[in-house]
């Protein structure tokens, strides 16, 4: 019998350096074993996940501690095309009144800045739309155009009721003039730019954004301050931000062309987001005929006018007894002596539902159908009811500055 570690007979005690060997061969595989790994898959470096995600993992052409260098990106959109379309053609358009006191003598003052759109180039002249209520009072204008070139230019005319005037200036410095749009084949929802110069020149060329939010609307307007209605004005709404200063510039779409003059906002403290332009459509007979004629000539009826939408049922019922099937129209309030409506032979309380043929549904339609479609002299066909009866009328368009 011998101790527990004594090696059995016949067999011989292993050499230690073999032992030694044999156990560094170990650990050298698996060292490299361990290497290959990493290098396979170096996610799993400790502190892997951080380096990639802070940049500063080491790579070809850009090693750890190499100062990264800032880049310029030229970034181009539908709505910054749209811009570079548009905004030469849009100006400012300086209200100058003379003022005095007691101690002075009379002199040239700023009453007022708005914005206006060039859109003529003729013979050296070129021809500035903007709002009336921008230029209003003013003894001197002067436009600033896009590169702050401040050019004298002369009132060509005004019309109060669609708040649209055009100026006339010398047209060396103009850069650019403004591509008309459609302003019909808009659609709720589409895109539109804003550019004018809000509070002022300060804020020049100034650009927002927004969507045509609603088309066809009818604004009331009050012309004379006195807290009345006295015209419901014609406009395409929209959020892009429209502020003082707005007034006149141009609404534009995303190919850059001009749809509207914008006009006005609801300013109140609860309201956001709610603006106004003049639809181009509408704006165009009205800048041309203040071009040729220094004001807006419009063929008269001669009658004052309420959508039928405004009586109340039981009134519809009992004075103007209409059949069940007529909802819409609009009801003669009142007709001019010697008008074209008298000639013909129309009463008040006729309601008015088809000119020339077209459906007539409210007031708008029926400016719309006077004022685009006819001129001073036509003939026009006008179908109406009175007490329930269906009845024709015919007639001879005058010059709205005769009644």
């Amino acid at each position: 019998m011998g101790y527990y570690n004594q090696p059995p007979e016949g067999r011989q005690r292993p050499r230690r350096g073999n032992s030694f060997l044999a156990g560094l061969a170990g650990v050298l595989v698996g060292a490299l074993l361990v290497w290959l790994l990493f290098e396979t898959v170096p996610q799993l470096l400790p502190g892997a996940n951080n380096r990639a995600e802070t940049g500063l993992q080491a790579t070809e052409g850009n090693r750890e501690g190499q100062q990264q260098e800032s880049v310029s990106v030229d970034v181009t959109t539908d709505v910054t095309a749209a811009v570079d379309e548009a905004a030469d053609a849009v100006v400012g358009v300086s209200n100058l009144q003379e003022t005095s006191d007691f101690w002075s003598q009379p002199q040239q003052q700023e009453a007022g800045t708005g914005s206006g759109v060039i859109y003529k180039n003729e013979n050296g002249r070129a021809f500035v739309v903007t709002n009336h209520h921008v230029i209003d009072g003013a003894t001197n204008i002067e436009v600033t155009l896009s590169d702050g070139t401040k050019v004298p230019a002369e009132l060509v005319g005004s019309d109060i009721w669609t708040d649209l005037a055009v100026v006339e200036m010398d047209a060396a410095s103009v850069q650019d003039v403004a591509e008309f749009g459609d302003s019909d084949a808009l659609k709720r929802g589409e895109t539109v730019i804003a550019i004018g110069n809000p509070l002022g020149l300060d804020f020049s060329g100034s650009v927002t954004t927004g969507v045509v939010s609603g088309k066809d609307r009818a604004v009331p307007v009050d012309l004379d301050g006195n807290g009345s209605e006295d015209w419901q004005a014609e406009v395409l709404q929209t959020d892009a931000a429209i502020n003082p200063g707005n007034s006149g510039g141009a609404l534009v779409n995303l190919a850059g062309q001009l749809i509207g003059i914008n006009s006005m906002k609801i300013a109140t403290s609860n309201v956001e987001g709610i603006g106004f332009a003049i639809p181009i459509n509408s704006a165009m007979p009205v800048i041309q005929s203040i071009e040729e004629n220094g004001e807006m000539i419009r063929p008269a009826m001669g009658v004052a006018l309420l959508d039928l939408a405004q009586v109340p049922q039981a009134q519809r019922e009992e004075s103007l007894n209409l059949p069940a099937d007529i909802k819409e129209g609009v009801v003669v309030n009142s007709v001019v002596e010697g008008s074209a409506a008298e000639k013909a032979g129309m009463e008040q309380f006729d309601v008015i539902v088809e000119m020339d043929g077209q459906p007539i549904g409210d007031i708008i339609d029926l400016r719309k159908h006077l004022y685009n479609e006819k001129k001073i002299g036509d003939t026009m066909a006008v179908k109406a009811y009175r007490d329930g009866e269906p009845l024709d009328f015919e007639l001879e368009l005058v010059d709205n500055s005769a009644l």
